[in-house]
């Protein structure tokens, strides 16, 4: 099973795609923080440009907002939606 990364905006941008879909690991379930650090190795970004943008996110995962919860304690089940919406202004 597989869990998507949506990325908007900036994060979009640093990325370079708006979208992109990880595979679970076999040995258990994967956390927020595990998905932020596998979309980082991704781009070959570590300390880069992506890593100060996901750094300032805030994220949603099935539709429900992560908020200050810690990234490790946030379980991602299979199938899992995660939305990375960097700070922007303006309303």
């Amino acid at each position: 099973m597989s869990v998507t990364l949506r990325l908007w905006a900036a994060a979009k941008e640093a990325a370079g795609s708006a979208e992109q879909t990880f595979d679970q690991p076999a040995d258990g379930p994967q956390s927020l923080a595990d998905l932020i650090a596998a979309a980082i190795e991704r781009r070959g970004d570590d300390g880069g440009r992506l890593t100060g943008v996901l750094s300032r996110c805030s994220y949603v995962v099935d539709g429900d907002p992560v908020g200050r919860r810690d990234h490790t304690s946030v379980v991602l089940a299979p199938g899992s939606v995660v939305e990375a919406l960097p700070p922007f202004a303006g309303g």
